[in-house]
Parts: structure tokens; C-alpha cells; sequence
């Protein structure tokens, strides 16, 4: 799966909601609600959980993946040394990482393009993505609303 930063992943685009995602993966796995009353899809086979905010019109706004297919651009994350895949963003310009260590686990931040890499033992174990937010201090959704 083809990580997109500042749209998404795959065909998941920031600002779709429950149905556009249905009508391309079908129903997922797990479909709650979280303690802020946002909708969460879970999708077992596809290893990604996806939060539609209730404040937005439940739009999808914010991705957690951890298959071993993900790519970021035309690189493979998961399973790799974090050293690694930061020396690839590197060469596009993606160098602030803001570094939060909990347990065993640490995660990098990079603010710009909202991406997180959580790591164990230094390899990154999952990936986070989330829409951005635009000068106006909204969020820049990319998927077309409908009329």
C-alpha cells in the first residue's frame, strides 16, 4: 500500500467518509467508537485503523497501518531500522522529527506532513498519518465533497 502523505494511503483519502471507504474495502472488521465519540473502522486484512471525526461530518481524518507492503515513496518502512527510512526522507526533504520514547517504544513526528513512525527495538513496527491542517487552522481535506 502506497503511502501518499498529506492525502493518505491507498485509496483512503482524508475527508471520505464511512460509505466512499465501504464501497472500496466493504464493511471492516471492527466498527466502534472511540472516547471523543469519533468513529473507528478496523480492517484486519488490510492492518489499518481508520478514525472518522465526529467535529468533521465523521471524515476520515487520521490513519494507523502496520503492513509490511506499506511504501513511502517507493521505499518499504515497516520492519525497518528507523535510521534507514529516515536517511530515505532525507533525499525528499523530510528531516524534523520530534522523538517521544514510551516503554520500549518511541515514535517520530514529523509535524509538516503529520506522519508518525512508531518504533520497537529501532524498527518501525507502525505507521501513523493524519490530515493536515491548513493556515486557517482547518482541515485541508482531499477527497471531493459531494454535492
Amino acid at each position: 500500500m502506497k503511502i501518499n502523505p498529506k492525502n493518505g494511503i491507498d485509496k483512503l483519502i482524508f475527508g471520505m467518509k464511512e460509505n466512499d471507504v465501504i464501497a472500496i474495502y466493504g464493511k471492516p472488521d471492527r466498527n466502534y467508537k472511540d472516547e471523543d465519540d469519533n468513529v473507528i473502522f478496523a480492517y484486519n486484512k488490510l492492518k489499518v485503523r481508520l478514525t472518522f471525526y465526529v467535529e468533521e461530518e465523521f471524515k476520515l481524518g487520521y490513519i494507523v497501518a502496520s503492513r509490511k507492503d506499506l511504501e513511502l515513496f517507493g521505499n518499504k518502512i515497516i520492519d525497518r531500522k528507523i535510521s534507514d527510512v529516515k536517511k530515505d526522507l532525507t533525499a525528499k526533504s523530510i528531516t524534523k522529527f520530534t522523538q517521544e520514547e514510551f516503554d520500549t517504544f518511541e515514535n517520530y513526528f514529523n509535524e509538516e506532513n503529520w506522519i508518525i513512525f512508531q518504533t520497537e527495538f529501532d524498527e518501525v513496527v507502525k505507521f501513523e498519518i493524519g490530515a493536515i491542517i491548513n493556515q486557517k487552522d482547518e482541515f485541508d481535506w482531499k477527497f471531493p465533497a459531494k454535492k
